[in-house]
């Protein structure tokens, strides 16, 4: 036979490679359609990415919250502490032998960056892309949720617990292994911040509404079972720690304390007729003339903080409770009137300097770098900062022009607290709105869950605390995506 016709003989893998560059084309080819279908989400995913660069060149390593100084002791000093649950401090544990709190502050920006994908990925399923972007970009390109994610602060990571255990409880129909993993973030929610508790009862109402929904089937109750169980075994041995160092039952040991300061809002002894033990408690001044909430936590003048001891030992805020109890029973609808305050403070359209100028200040990216603290609690958590964790200095630099394109960008970007009480709205009067006009219902199932949770979120705190705009922000990814997912389209598909 003729070889000279076969052409030249081929190297052995030839024939392998062409195929692995024709499929690394395809593949490329694929993700550039990937791309331009979601090309409004990816601008926008880029913009906010391009804001938290700015973030961390302009504010070096990080920017710091009086409560910060606190996580940071029990991240390097284990022991559940009685005022905030340790799960951002294990966070904190977790990144220490990167020894930098610049990587933090980049891992919370990464988190926050995660929200708004989840958002559009959850969205996108039942909604148009150009209406998931929407949805998605208040917490993308919010400058108050980036100055958030730059502060040493539990939020962030509480807000995506929370956001992904939604997700994950909405995306099918639930099984065992979605009430184990709904649990397990739960858990660790309510280990990071408190008010992911009340979420629990929540999240089991919901599992415990689809179950019955499968009348008939077997093992319909298994998922919440799996809820409840892989909810409770941690919490449960996190409350056997804190027992363990404290002595007290619970996860923190501080709720009569705060839950005092709430009521002294309205809270007026000549109605209460407190007995002698509790008449202490009392602040002879008109409400109107009162300060804040908070003051009656840390300020010296605060009755509460003049007994003798230490502020949350257990005989003080058992005292507290007592107060407390004994004011709500005494002036429910005064305690009614201030809750709905506290909450109607989460809606204004421009943000108030409240609880006081020092809190709203810091929230807001600073022109020069902030002082170190002078409390003592705040002193040894920023030695401890210094010393051990960063093994350098922690003191804020601010870095121009970096920061002055913040400062310019959180004067005009913001969400008011008046369009998240709109969207709020958005999924009641939608469905109402088709009820009455005949229109295609889609039940609950899609948007009943977020947006329970969001108003869970704003309440909770303006029952027992105060308002906080802090408190504010992990609401707005769950309200969002309620609203987007119930202005779905008869053709779009089922949640």
């Amino acid at each position: 036979m003729d070889r000279t016709r076969e052409g030249p003989a081929r190297a052995p893998g030839t024939a392998a490679s062409g195929r692995s560059a024709a499929l690394a084309t395809a593949r490329r080819a694929g993700l550039r359609a990937r791309l331009r279908r979601h090309r409004w989400f990816v601008t926008v995913l880029a913009v906010a990415a391009a804001l938290r660069v700015t973030a961390m060149l302009g504010y070096r390593p990080a920017l710091w919250f009086p409560d910060s100084y606190t996580y940071v002791v029990t991240a390097l000093r284990p022991s559940p502490d009685l005022v905030r649950p340790a799960g951002y401090s294990m966070f904190l544990w977790l990144l220490e032998p990167f020894h930098s709190f610049a990587v933090v502050a980049f891992a919370q920006h990464l988190l926050g960056l995660a929200l708004g994908v989840i958002v559009y990925l959850a969205a996108r399923r039942v909604v148009p892309r150009g209406l998931a972007t929407v949805a998605a970009a208040p917490v993308l390109l919010d400058a108050y949720q980036i100055q958030l994610e730059h502060l040493l602060v539990s939020d962030v990571l509480f807000a995506l617990l929370i956001l992904a255990a939604v997700v994950v409880a909405t995306r099918r129909e639930p099984g065992t292994g979605t009430g184990v993993a709904v649990g397990l973030l739960l858990a660790a929610a309510a280990l990071t911040r408190t008010v992911g508790l009340p979420l629990l009862a929540v999240f089991a109402a919901w599992f415990l509404v689809r179950a019955r929904r499968n009348r008939g089937r077997r093992g319909r109750f298994r998922p919440l079972a799996a809820l409840l169980v892989a909810a409770l075994v941690p919490i449960g041995g996190y409350a056997a720690w804190f027992w363990q160092t404290h002595h007290r039952i619970g996860i923190v040991g501080a709720n009569g304390v705060f839950l005092y300061a709430r009521t002294m809002s309205f809270a007026d002894c000549a109605v209460m007729r407190p007995p002698g033990d509790l008449a202490v408690l009392c602040d002879p001044r008109p409400p109107a003339l009162r300060p804040p909430s908070q003051e009656y936590i840390w300020d010296d003048d605060s009755p509460l903080v003049r007994l003798p001891g230490i502020t949350f030992r257990a005989s003080t805020d058992a005292l507290a409770a007592r107060f407390a109890v004994l004011a709500i029973r005494s002036q429910p609808l005064d305690y009614l009137a201030s809750v709905a305050t506290e909450l109607g403070r989460s809606f204004t359209w421009e943000r108030q300097v409240y609880p006081t100028r020092e809190i709203y200040d810091l929230y807001e990216f600073p022109a020069r770098s902030p002082e170190p603290p002078t409390r003592h609690p705040a002193t040894v958590g920023y030695r401890l900062a210094e010393q051990e964790y960063e093994r350098g200095p922690i003191r804020t630099v601010v870095a121009e022009p970096y920061a002055g394109v913040l400062r310019a960008y959180q004067g005009v970007a913001r969400l008011p607290g008046t369009v998240l009480l709109a969207v709020l709205l958005v999924p009641p009067v939608a469905a109402g709105v088709r009820r009455l006009t005949g229109g295609p219902r889609y039940g609950t199932a899609g948007w009943a869950l977020p947006w329970t949770a969001a108003l869970v979120l704003l309440t909770v705190p303006a029952a027992t605390a105060e308002y906080d705009h802090r408190y504010v922000l992990p609401a707005v990814p769950l309200a969002f995506l309620a609203a987007a997912v119930a202005l779905r389209g008869p053709s779009e598909r089922r949640p």
